[in-house]
């Protein structure tokens, strides 16, 4: 496989993962309706999430939701995609976590806007909780993006402190 389609198999692999467990929680669990895998701690739940990270604009009206949280989606998309398939870009060059969490990224908001195009908001399923506190309930499009972010993150931190010590040593 071409060095340059590689981070879209990975976002590829990561829309297929994502669609596949969505549709194994909407055909298998009912609305609301909680499978505890380990007691006191993560459950399975199947909620629907019409707004985006921790249902911000959930009340919005669709217009504005589609508007802003799909159209504002696909702009991005169009930039990771683009900056992914640009062969003569830094990026290209840049450490592989980039390309990677980029893939990631790309892979997890591409299901996500699946989601809200096709049903109207995102299938969540993983509940992760301690007592009375509940994490916001989430799926495998949000863990890619979340991962991706950090090997992103990461990754500017890497190339951050390299920075840091060529300056020092050449100051040396």
């Amino acid at each position: 496989m071409p060095t340059r389609l590689v981070p879209f198999a990975i976002a590829f692999a990561v829309f297929a993962l994502d669609r596949l467990t969505k549709a194994v929680i909407e055909r298998t669990v009912s609305f609301w309706d909680a499978l505890v895998v380990i007691p006191g701690f993560f459950q399975i739940i199947h909620t629907q999430n019409k707004g985006a990270a921790f249902s911000m604009l959930a009340d919005a009206s669709e217009t504005v939701r589609m508007v802003v949280l799909v159209g504002l989606s696909v702009v991005v998309l169009g930039f990771i995609a683009t900056l992914l398939w640009r062969t003569n870009s830094p990026l290209a060059r840049e450490h592989g976590s980039v390309r990677v969490g980029l893939s990631l990224v790309l892979g997890g908001a591409v299901g996500n806007v699946f989601d809200r195009i096709t049903r109207g908001g995102v299938t969540d399923f993983l509940d992760f909780y301690a007592g009375d506190y509940h994490f916001p309930t989430f799926n495998v499009a949000d863990s890619a993006i979340t991962i991706g972010a950090g090997l992103l993150l990461l990754s500017m931190w890497l190339t951050k402190r390299d920075t840091v010590r060529t300056h020092v040593s050449k100051a040396n």
